[in-house]
C-alpha cells in the first residue's frame, strides 16, 4: 500500500518560464523511509510544498494516505506533518510554549503524545525555557521535528533537515528517523547530501525538476557500468585541467582529496597510460586506483 503517489506532477513559476517540476511520478510506501535527492533548485521544495497541500500543481495528480491533495486538503493537512527548509517556528517563544502552541492548534496536547517525542525531547528539555531564536542549529532542527511530530502524523514530510547544521547532529537525526520509521510512521525527506542518500530505503535523484532516478541506494550504484578511477597528486589543480584535457578520459570531477574519473573506452591499459602521460608532466606522489562509485557519482554520471 502507497501513502505517497504523484502522477505526472508539473509546476511552473513565472508564468510558465520556470518549470520547477516536470512531470514527476513516484510512489511511497507505507512505513517507507524514502529519500528525494538533488541539489539546490532541482525541484525538491515544490514537490513537499504540493504534497503538503501549500500551492498547487499546474497539472497531474498527488494524493497523500490515499487523498487527493486538491480535492481533500483539509484531511490530508490533520493528517500530515511538515518540517520546512528554513527554520520557521516562533523565536520568540520557549521550546516549550512552542511544542504546546502547535499541540494546541491540533486539538491535542503534549501529555498525548509525549511517547512519540519523548526520545528527541528529552534532550530539549533542559532547555524548555529558552527562546526557540536563541537555540543552536541542531537544538532548532530537534524541536521543529518534535512539532512536526506533536499531533502523531501518519505521513512525516522532512524537507532539507540538516542543512547547516553540524555533522554530530545530522547524525543524530538520522538515528531519529530510524527509529520513527520503526512506529510506523512513513517519511519522505529531502536532502542535498548525496552521502545521506544511502540511509534511506529507496530514493529519488531529481534534477532541475527531472527525475533522473528511482530506486534503492544500493541497486543505483550497482548499475553503474563503467570504471571509476580516483586520481591524487600533488598539485591537484594543476592535476584537474591537466585530466581533463587528456583525450582518454570521458569525465572528471573532483571529489574530496582526489578527481574521480572515467576512461571513454574503459580499457585496462588506460591506466597505464594516463600514469606515464602524467610522469611525463611532472607530477609527483602520483596515485590512481580503481574505487567503488557513491551516489554522487551516479548523480554526476546520470546528469552528464
Amino acid at each position: 500500500m502507497e501513502d505517497i503517489v504523484l502522477k505526472n506532477i508539473i509546476k511552473t513559476y513565472n508564468k510558465g518560464e520556470i518549470k520547477a517540476v516536470n512531470d514527476v511520478s513516484f510512489k511511497v510506501n507505507k512505513g517507507e523511509l524514502f529519500g528525494l535527492i538533488g541539489a539546490d533548485g532541482a525541484g525538491k521544495t515544490s514537490i513537499f510544498r504540493i504534497l503538503t497541500t501549500l500551492i498547487l500543481p499546474d497539472s497531474g495528480t498527488a494524493y497523500v494516505n490515499g487523498y487527493d491533495v486538491i480535492k481533500n486538503y483539509k484531511v490530508i493537512r490533520k493528517r500530515v506533518g511538515y518540517m520546512p527548509g528554513k527554520f520557521s517556528l516562533y523565536q520568540d517563544l520557549s521550546v516549550e510554549e512552542n511544542l504546546n502552541f502547535f499541540a494546541s492548534v491540533f486539538k491535542t496536547t503534549v501529555r498525548a503524545n509525549y511517547d512519540l517525542i519523548k526520545d528527541i525531547y528529552i534532550q530539549l528539555e533542559p532547555f524548555k525555557t529558552r527562546r526557540a531564536g536563541k537555540l543552536s542549529g541542531g537544538m532548532k532542527q530537534k524541536l521543529a521535528l518534535c512539532c512536526a511530530l506533536i499531533h502523531r502524523p501518519t505521513v512525516l514530510f522532512l524537507d532539507e533537515p540538516t542543512t547547516g547544521v553540524d555533522a554530530v547532529s545530522r547524525q543524530e537525526f538520522w538515528g531519529m528517523l530510524k527509529n520513527l520509521k520503526q512506529q510506523g510512521i512513513t517519511i519522505l525527506v529531502s536532502t542535498p547530501y548525496m552521502d545521506e542518500a544511502t540511509l534511506c530505503e529507496r530514493i529519488v535523484l531529481i534534477q532541475n525538476g527531472n527525475v533522473m532516478s528511482i530506486e534503492t541506494p544500493n541497486n543505483i550504484i550497482n548499475r553503474f557500468s563503467e570504471h571509476l578511477f580516483a586520481v591524487k597528486a600533488d598539485s591537484m589543480g594543476k592535476l584537474l585541467k591537466t585530466l581533463r584535457n587528456n583525450h582518454q578520459i570521458k569525465s572528471c570531477f573532483s571529489f574530496g582529496d582526489c578527481h574521480h574519473i572515467i576512461f571513454k573506452n574503459d580499457r585496462e591499459y588506460s591506466q597505464n597510460e594516463l600514469i606515464e602521460h602524467l610522469q611525463q608532466n611532472n607530477f609527483k606522489n602520483l596515485k590512481i586506483e580503481q574505487i567503488t562509485p557513491s551516489i554522487e557519482d551516479c548523480f554526476i554520471n546520470l546528469i552528464n
